[in-house]
């Protein structure tokens, strides 16, 4: 019977990768309980209306990345392909938004059918925060501000914020029209992908990859330029507040995002931990999306960031530092106590004394191979704990266990089976 194997683009998360993972969400925790920032949980299966008309149904995500099925009642189902669609749903679902401006955080798996590649897979995983019912320059700054202290702390090096303004939907219906005509008078030189967006979604020409567009585009007329006098004078307070808490920035006129529900500010973190500058973290302001998704007309900005790549630059960080931050959350913390344990009797006292000593606090490997103490001392040291307990069948009559010290000179010492408190001392 041959070997099943998972889905092209499906990874699993071996134990070691997982405490990477925990260790990240654990410091993002702590971050958005000090905002004020509560969790919310939304299905992976939303129908597909939802990010047919929140995300736009001209983008590629829409367009040729979802998964999208009909259930058994015949209704036409998708796999989130993005986290924000599906809280703003929530919010507007469940009258959140009638009980004041709701600061939420949201964390899981995303799906898109694309090439899978290094840090990114077709499923993936992402952290994102949504403020909802904030219409001010200066929330547009607290979420950067909360984006960038986070990713600081999690020990990313060479971090580079770059912003624009996307303005109004008049503002970008003026620009659209300034910029197709311009387009369409050099459509020869676009590369095929961008000829096809002219038509569709002619913003997201701007985000192109294909080299020849982007110096295409070096003479284009940029959205900046377009703004109304107001959509600038919001745009420039953005940048005084960004400078005011001394969070470094660069106004990038290429920068829309992918996704149509952006308007105003939109941003994005990036970092050369990984030797070239890759987004890390991206978001922007949607004041248009609650109202598109049934909702009464509310401002909200929010950002996701993605795990995967995430974990790629703090993999790297933590290489180029092993003293550093990365290096130290990355790292495995070993148990304070492995028990060295062999003999029918041993093995039954070392099962309650493991239990006692966990339900005290402390981390507690206890050895089950029934192998001969040297074999379980190496893997004792190995394992890095600090301290070994052992229980033969002698102790176990005794009623007796040896402490031993694995990280430094101590003599050894024999202690009470049921001491638990001179245990937990001499633990330290």
């Amino acid at each position: 019977m041959s070997q099943l194997q998972s889905l092209r683009g499906m990874v699993d998360l071996r134990p070691e990768q997982t405490r990477r993972w925990q260790a990240v969400e654990a410091v993002a925790r702590e971050h958005f309980r000090r905002a004020g920032i509560e969790e919310i949980r939304t299905p992976l299966l939303e129908v597909t209306e939802l990010f047919a008309r929140g995300i736009g149904e001209g983008t590629d995500v829409v367009g040729k990345e979802m998964y999208s099925f009909l259930d058994r009642g015949e209704r036409a189902c998708t796999l989130r392909p993005e986290g924000t669609a599906s809280v703003v749903r929530a919010a507007v679902q469940h009258g959140l938004l009638s009980q004041g401006a709701q600061k939420l955080w949201y964390g899981g798996p995303m799906f898109r059918y694309e090439r899978p590649q290094a840090g990114r897979q077709r499923q993936f995983h992402q952290i994102g925060v949504e403020c909802l019912g904030v219409s001010s320059a200066r929330s547009d700054v607290e979420v950067i501000a909360l984006a960038w202290d986070l990713l600081a702390a999690l020990g990313v090096q060479g971090l580079e914020l770059e912003i624009n303004s996307l303005g109004t939907p008049n503002d970008r219906q003026r620009y659209r029209a300034q910029l197709v005509a311009w387009l369409e008078e050099r459509v020869d030189q676009l590369d095929s992908d961008s000829q096809e967006r002219l038509t569709t979604n002619p913003l997201r020409i701007l985000d192109s990859k294909n080299p020849t567009t982007q110096a295409l585009l070096a003479d284009a007329p940029t959205l900046l330029e377009a703004l109304s006098e107001e959509s600038a004078a919001r745009f420039a307070e953005v940048q005084a507040l960004l400078r005011q808490l001394a969070i470094p920035f660069q106004v990038n006129t290429r920068l829309v995002r992918g996704l149509d529900y952006y308007g105003h500010t939109a941003f994005e973190i990036t970092s050369d931990q990984l030797g070239a500058q890759a987004t890390v973290c991206g978001g922007g302001r949607y004041d248009g999306l609650v109202e598109q998704l049934g909702g009464s007309p509310t401002p909200a900005i929010g950002w996701a960031l993605g795990m995967e790549r995430l974990l790629l630059v703090l993999e790297a960080a933590a290489k180029a530092d092993p003293d550093g931050v990365a290096a130290r959350l990355t790292a495995q913390l070993p148990p304070t106590v492995y028990l060295v344990n062999r003999g029918e009797a041993a093995e039954a006292a070392a099962l309650g004394l493991a239990r006692s000593l966990r339900q005290a606090g402390v981390a507690v490997e206890l050895d089950g191979s029934g192998a001969a103490f040297g074999k379980q001392f190496k893997r004792a040291d190995r394992c890095g704990a600090p301290w070994a307990l052992v229980i033969g069948d002698q102790e176990a009559e005794q009623g007796c266990v040896r402490l031993k010290s694995l990280r430094a000179e101590a003599d050894e010492q024999t202690l009470a089976l049921d001491a638990i408190p001179a245990l937990l001392e001499a633990l330290g």
